[in-house]
């Protein structure tokens, strides 16, 4: 291996060394998407086959496929495995559809209850470099260990970065989720917002049902 000797004396990897070892990387990233590619299509086949001679019905493969899915993704997540990024065809400079929720009158019974919900981030966001996210799960908005995100104010539980904000924070409209209202209207809050595990908690509960 070449190496480069920097003024403190360490020995560094030189740029060759550094470019050869993401070109196996990428190699080696490549050859395992092919032999998945292969695993996958095997699995198909045998599924077509299966329903093709009644052995099984389509509806309900792809319903528990759908259920698998969302139980590895989850799994996924928890290991830090998953990449997500989010692009919107435009920027969120020019995003035309905030939305419009009297956040003033509501906060104190749902405690900023969208800070907590996971989303990801678009390009755009992190190009900036000015709204966090979890090494762990790239590009995932970064939250505290309380569980909301990390530029949430804890004393006013307002948005730090408000005008750096993703999209997403920028169209969310809690009215209709009812993970969080039970009914807008009359101001009744969904009482498993106050769960420890929430809004995680829940979407674990959904995959396990549907694979039931």
């Amino acid at each position: 291996m070449n190496l480069e000797i920097i003024e403190n004396g360490d020995r560094q990897p030189s740029f060759v060394d550094m470019r050869r070892g993401l070109v196996y990387a990428h190699n080696r990233v490549n050859a395992n998407t092919a032999e998945l590619h292969r695993a996958c299509a095997t699995l198909e086949a045998l599924s077509d086959l299966l329903v093709e001679h009644g052995l099984l019905q389509r509806d309900e493969v792809e319903e528990r496929k759908q259920a698998a899915a969302d139980i590895l993704r989850q799994q996924y997540m928890g290991l830090g495995m998953a990449t997500a990024m989010q692009e919107f065809g435009v920027s969120k400079y020019q995003f035309q559809h905030a939305s419009v929720v009297d956040c003033e009158n509501r906060v104190h019974l749902c405690r900023s209850a969208c800070c907590k919900l996971p989303l990801a981030l678009s390009r755009e966001d992190i190009q900036e470099g000015v709204v966090q996210w979890e090494l762990g799960q790239p590009y995932m908005i970064a939250h505290g260990a309380d569980g909301y995100c990390v530029h949430m104010s804890r004393e006013t539980r307002g948005c730090t970065v408000y005008e750096k904000r993703p999209i997403p924070c920028r169209g969310y409209d809690c009215s209709k989720d009812q993970r969080i209202w039970l009914d807008f209207e009359q101001k009744k809050i969904n009482p498993r917002i106050y769960d420890a595990e929430w809004p995680g908690c829940l979407e674990i509960e959904a995959a396990a049902n549907g694979a039931n």
